[in-house]
């Protein structure tokens, strides 16, 4: 096969210019023109982006449409994926003029330069961490078989759990067991990575034997030299992938940045609420 060079963007977290948020660190629609101008100055010309989740960042209509006139300074085909900030109905309305079937989860899948895209939604509203369901299962499965030919990718914002028991912090992931059970699925099945975003920090990881690509993204990046709280600062990237015969290579493009604090959680408080979440939804 020849080679094949995409883009992987990711937690975007666009914003609606015409509405405050006070939840937004960064000038989240510069960083990614910016971004898209990097892209157009390549040498070679990436075939397609990659954008997994958290498009925007309150998942309103209006920010969507911020981002659609963002992105149409590209004549790339651009795969979206969405995550725990975005909406599915503001999604569907601001993206595609969609007005029916709001709730359905934004699974998809195109072949790209031979390259077999599966994107799948691993959100849950209202909880940040991912999930999902017995039907996606089902669906990917028969996505698989389609084009069990073609090398693929995998699209889902919240990467699999890594370890071998439940994480403590689980609302970084997809559940654990969902994640064990997604390996099954994928064994054997010529997958060149999975290309996620959710957690602000650029990390790379062999799960099961497939590559794990997680990007740092556009909106502000998680400060992993501390782990009593989640401190985060400036800091943006973007990732260009490069696909031969031999497997997946990827390399990320810094953008300029300080590390300035731009704000902290507390770790505590972010597992009560997500637990709160999870008991909730099991009721």
């Amino acid at each position: 096969m020849s080679e094949t060079i995409f883009i992987h963007i990711t937690d975007l977290h666009v914003g609606n210019p015409a509405a405050a948020d006070d939840h937004l660190f960064s000038d989240t629609s510069a960083t990614l023109a910016r971004v898209i101008e990097l892209i157009g100055t390549m040498d070679k010309r990436p075939a397609f982006i990659v954008a997994s989740g958290d498009l925007t960042n309150r998942g309103d209509v209006e920010s969507y449409r911020q981002l659609k006139s963002i992105m149409a300074a590209t004549d790339l085909p651009v795969v979206y994926a969405i995550g725990n900030h975005d909406t599915r109905a503001g999604f569907y309305e601001g993206m595609f003029d969609r007005t029916s079937d709001l709730d359905a989860p934004y699974d998809h899948e195109q072949v790209i330069d031979g390259i077999h895209i599966i994107t799948l939604d691993t959100t849950t509203p209202g909880q940040i961490g991912g999930s999902l369901t017995g039907e996606q299962f089902a669906w990917l499965a028969r996505a698989l078989d389609t084009r069990s030919d073609l090398p693929k990718l995998i699209v889902a914002h919240h990467a699999p759990a890594l370890g071998d028991a439940p994480p403590w912090d689980h609302w970084r992931t997809i559940e654990f067991g969902q994640s064990q059970e997604l390996a099954k699925l994928l064994k054997g099945r010529n997958v060149l990575g999975i290309l996620s975003g959710h957690i602000h920090h650029d990390r790379f990881s062999v799960w099961h034997g497939i590559p794990v690509i997680v990007g740092m993204g556009q909106h502000a990046a998680t400060d992993i030299l501390t782990t009593d709280i989640l401190r985060m600062v400036e800091g943006a990237s973007f990732g260009i992938g490069t696909i031969r015969s031999s497997g997946l290579t990827m390399a990320l493009v810094p953008l300029p940045q300080t590390r300035r604090e731009l704000n902290r959680y507390d770790l505590s408080l972010l597992r009560q609420k997500q637990e709160a979440a999870l008991a909730e939804a099991t009721k």
